[in-house]
């Protein structure tokens, strides 16, 4: 989901809150999802230059909440023990 509209359903690119040559890291806490347009308004910009607002607050993902991705897709056994509850 695009952090800055709110789109699902365009094309999504990563984008640094604060750009690299502003001193932005590749971190978690510098990297968001962003529709293409959404990232060509921001541009080389921080959010607040470009008058955008981030729609969550930046957190690094949990590894439950990868393995959740994860065992979605692939081990359905392994569900139950990782609080995803088969829907009956």
């Amino acid at each position: 989901m695009c952090q800055y509209c709110g789109s699902k359903s365009q094309s999504m690119t990563i984008d640094h809150i604060i750009p690299k040559d502003k001193g932005g890291k590749d971190s978690w806490d510098n990297l968001v999802a962003a529709c293409v347009p959404c990232n060509a308004r921001k541009g080389n910009r921080t959010p607040k230059e470009a008058r955008m607002e981030l729609k969550k607050k930046v957190r690094k993902p949990t590894t439950v909440l990868h393995l959740q991705t994860f065992v979605k897709q692939f081990q359905g056994s392994w569900r139950p023990y990782l609080f995803m509850q088969e829907d009956n």
